[in-house]
């Protein structure tokens, strides 16, 4: 099917170039405005007793959101003195009107909480209207900075505007300072200019094209605008993996057929599709399957990073299945124009490697990676047991993990918006709207006898748990009120989800329905909703890689050994989350702030990425491994064969995906640096310790065993694999008249 693929492509080259062209012109111009469809936040489960304790709030009571917090502060002035006052007043009266539904100060309200404990500050609290959000801000802000006092900006509102521009302006950052460096590796690794710009050609394609099928996700959904940075890293990731797979491959088939003609070219085209476009689909479906893993979450997060990627792997694998095989058939032999390599000769005074895995064509291979190979393979128990142990050890902070949810934290400690909220949680008394709150619908009307009289003795109930520092009743309409309840301590800590349950416990009173949301609330039910679907998510991806891995290798152990791998890759990747973002370590050189906790969706996140781009490197390996051991039988000699034809190219393609990563971890905001870091460290111990070193000390440990499949199985993998050609499935090697396995 490839082979003729392949075919096809090269007889219709120049209109398939010219489709992809039309295509991303078309996903350059419409494609892109999904930044303006974009949401922020996402990360509640929206079928959760908080998400509908929040609805029934608003629909009943009202918005009551601090929108905006402005903090005024004078080192002269009191707030008890008349010119404070008036420069407040002022302030908040040039604020247009028809932007705000409610204002909240001190002078207002009397409420102590609002005054700082030093009486040199207040603040006023501001819930918009239903307006222009950035318009009002843009304009809140220019009018409070002539107040002719100290003002800073924050509030909820705020924050998630914080957030959301810095994301934006980490991307183009990144990009600046990964592009150039990819530029000039993929020029050095692939040693010509023209080769070089076809995995940037892919790239581009599959950015554009994910965010055009995220526009089309929008129309019907939300989309999170942190969906933004998975289509980057995996678009140009993927697209550079691939790219350095098929151009590798089509050298090394040009090499072989030893001729310059069309005819030569359509057959190492053909070639090149059969075994690398085979590899690269198998590869690319299997790294879209561990990402769809997250559309089963119903956090608007988690399904947006599952679209984002998702669209971003397919349409990179088939680009690099349609307009990378086009462009290798318009350049052919020229593939290696504008090459670099003779001034790489008089540099190094050398000829350099093939990185590219541009392979000897001949039966005797050679090499440092063949080398490596059977040293490890001298030695695999050893090897097993030292490596893997390591792993092991790197993945046991893990088992000291505490999940905490998202806040303020998150942004850069001089991010203005973060510091109103440390001012006033430092500076100020504790407010009386705590962490959690009950909306409370009774069957009479609250100003009644028996509605004051039900809410009354809830309020007493919930104020006798042990934990709860005090309640308020801060809203109420009708048959509904709002009770909020004191939390003295870290609202997202085990202790506040324990709270949670305990006044969650507390019975209604007769014939009424109570709702317990408030922000512990959220992330209790976040932390439920994430345990109770991983193991669904686990078992998908598990089940459906299982049976890829199958169908392209023809065996039951390989699939069950490249699972095992991924486990102590990721492992690894987590314990260092541990490590480095909970318990503080590194929080200097990284610049963030230490919260004592990860954020709950980031593992999930890393999970899905890690494993598919984990999953890419062992199809890669293995596909070579399974070619030579077909013509072989040998398992030795063939896992040492593999990895000389792809250690370069799997080593090339980390180092390439590493800096655009590696980009991406200098984030201003904290969960996004989180998963740049527990990538680079996840690609860097797969693409080193597992590929290098723990999977020829398996694969030589388990001999013919790595090939084994029931009959059943067998027969089916005959009909129904994913191979290079439509032939009867090779027997066993037990079967065929050749030199034993070693």
């Amino acid at each position: 099917m490839f082979e003729a693929l392949g075919r096809v492509i090269y007889r219709r080259r120049r209109w398939v170039v010219a489709i992809s062209v039309a295509f991303v012109v078309f996903a350059g111009v419409w494609g892109t405005g999904v930044f303006s469809h974009m949401t922020g936040g996402g990360f509640e489960d929206p079928g959760s007793e908080s998400s509908k304790a929040a609805e029934l709030a608003i629909q009943t009571l009202g918005r009551d959101s601090a929108d905006v917090v402005i903090l005024y502060r004078s080192d002269d002035l009191t707030v008890d003195d008349p010119a404070f006052e008036a420069a407040v007043s002022a302030s908040l009266a040039a604020v247009p009107q028809e932007a705000l539904e409610k204002t909240t100060t001190f002078y207002g309200t009397g409420a102590p909480q609002l005054v700082s404990t030093d009486r040199h500050s207040t603040y006023a609290v501001l819930q918009l209207a239903d307006v222009d959000w950035d318009a009002a801000l843009a304009e809140i802000k220019d009018v409070v900075s002539a107040s002719g006092l100290q003002t800073q900006i924050g509030g909820n509102a705020v924050v998630d505007t914080d957030i959301n521009d810095r994301v934006s302006a980490d991307i183009a950052r990144a990009e600046s300072i990964s592009l150039p460096i990819l530029a000039v590796l993929l020029v050095i690794i692939f040693g010509s200019f023209a080769a070089a710009g076809l995995p940037l050609a892919i790239g581009i394609t599959a950015i554009l094209g994910a965010f055009t099928a995220l526009r089309g996700f929008a129309m019907f959904t939300d989309v999170s605008i942190f969906a933004v940075n998975v289509v980057t890293i995996t678009g140009l990731g993927l697209a550079i993996d691939y790219g350095l797979f098929m151009v590798s491959r089509f050298r090394e088939e040009i090499q072989r057929s030893g001729g310059r003609g069309d005819d030569a070219v359509e057959q190492a085209l053909a070639r090149t599709m059969a075994t690398a476009g085979r590899t690269v689909a198998i590869s690319g479906i299997t790294v879209a399957v561990s990402l769809a893993g997250l559309l089963i979450f119903p956090q608007v997060f988690l399904r947006s990073m599952g679209f984002g990627g998702m669209s971003a792997v397919l349409v990179a694998m088939l680009a690099a299945l349609t307009l990378l095989p086009a462009l290798l058939a318009m350049l052919g032999t020229k593939v290696d124009a504008l090459s670099v390599r003779p001034w790489l000769r008089r540099i190094f005074r050398r000829a350099p490697k093939a990185a590219t895995g541009a392979a000897v064509t001949g039966a005797a291979v050679t090499g440092a990676w063949y080398r490596i190979a059977h040293s490890v393979m001298r030695r695999p128990i050893v090897y097993t047991v030292v490596v893997a142990g390591l792993l092991l050890a790197l993945a046991s902070p893990f088992l000291r993990v505490q999940f905490g949810g998202i806040d303020v934290r998150a942004l850069p400690a001089d991010q203005e918006s973060r510091v109103v909220a440390e001012t006033i949680e430092r500076d100020f008394p504790a407010s009386t709207a705590g962490p959690i709150q009950s909306i409370l619908t009774l069957p009479d009307d609250v100003r009644s006898p028996a509605g004051t009289a039900a809410l009354q003795a809830y309020v007493q109930a919930v104020d006798a748990v042990p934990g709860v520092e005090g309640t308020t009743v801060t809203g109420a309409a009708g048959d509904t009120a709002r009770v909020s309840i004191a939390y003295p301590g870290d609202p997202v800590a085990k202790e506040a989800r324990d709270l949670v349950a305990d006044v969650r416990a507390v019975p209604a009173p007769e014939g009424a329905q109570v709702l317990v949301g408030g922000q512990s609330a959220v992330f209790a039910d976040l932390l439920a909703s994430l345990g109770r679907l991983l193991p669904w998510m686990a078992l998908m991806v598990v089940t459906t890689t299982f049976v890829l891995l199958f169908l392209a290798f023809g065996s039951v152990v390989l699939p069950v050994k490249a699972l095992v791998m991924n486990v102590l890759s990721l492992g690894a990747s987590f314990g260092a989350l541990v490590w480095i973002f909970q318990e503080g370590h590194l929080s200097g050189v990284l610049d963030f702030t230490p919260t004592g906790f990860v954020e709950a969706t980031q593992p999930i996140l890393v999970l899905a990425i890690v494993f598919g781009l984990s999953m890419d490197y062992e199809v890669f390996l293995m596909s070579r491994i399974r070619e030579q051991y077909d013509l072989t039988g040998d398992n030795t000699a063939a896992v040492a064969t593999g990895l000389q034809r792809t250690g370069g190219i799997i080593t090339s393609a980390a180092l390439l995906l590493l800096v655009v990563i590696g980009a991406f971890s200098l984030s201003g905001i904290t969960f996004i640096k989180m998963i740049g870091v527990a990538m680079l460290i996840a690609i860097v111990v797969d693409a080193t310790i597992v590929r290098i070193l723990l999977v020829p000390a398996t694969m030589r440990l388990l001999g013919r065993a790595n090939w084994y499949a029931p009959g059943p199985l067998r027969r089916f993998y005959a009909r129904y694999g994913i191979r290079e050609s439509d032939g009867e499935a090779l027997p066993e090697p037990a079967e065929r008249e050749l030199a034993p396995s070693r």
